[in-house]
């Protein structure tokens, strides 16, 4: 999948009214089994437009960054999931955007008009799906409803 850069953001700027879900990376380190999630009531139906904002530091190795993004149902079973790789950096390995601060921040898309339509308790969760670990030059993810 091709990256698709939608905004760019500097680090640690969150935007708690529309966050579903925020971990920053102890020194930049994310295991491959150190899944980030949280779980979101559902009321009523609901339709989420999500995309994952990202931040690397000048420590990550790659071109491309992979993930798998699932939702979990009330009783735990997968309810959507999805793999996903962006490229962020060209052939050359010099990044797609201009750093800002200490880091290069993506907005990737992930997921639009996502519906939820049966209310109860559901997990969203990020797995970094990248095939050496631990990654490093991770510093921060934010996923985010539009």
């Amino acid at each position: 999948m091709a990256c698709c850069l939608l905004f760019l953001f500097g680090c640690s700027q969150q935007e708690s009214d529309k966050t579903v879900l925020h971990r920053e990376f102890f020194e930049t380190i994310w295991e491959r089994f150190d899944y980030v999630q949280d779980k979101i009531e559902v009321k009523t139906e609901t339709s989420y437009d999500l995309s994952l904002k990202i931040a690397f530091t000048d420590d990550y190795p790659y071109n491309d960054f992979s993930m798998i993004f699932t939702v979990f149902s009330s009783d735990g079973e997968p309810y959507r999931s999805k793999a996903y790789k962006f490229n962020v950096k060209d052939d050359e390995g010099q990044w797609n955007v201009d750093k800002k601060g200490d880091c290069y921040t993506f907005v990737l898309p992930i997921n639009k008009d996502m519906r939820i339509s049966e209310p109860g308790v559901y997990t969203f969760q990020i797995e970094n799906h990248m095939p050496i670990t631990p990654l490093v030059g991770v510093k921060e993810l934010t996923l985010l409803n539009h």
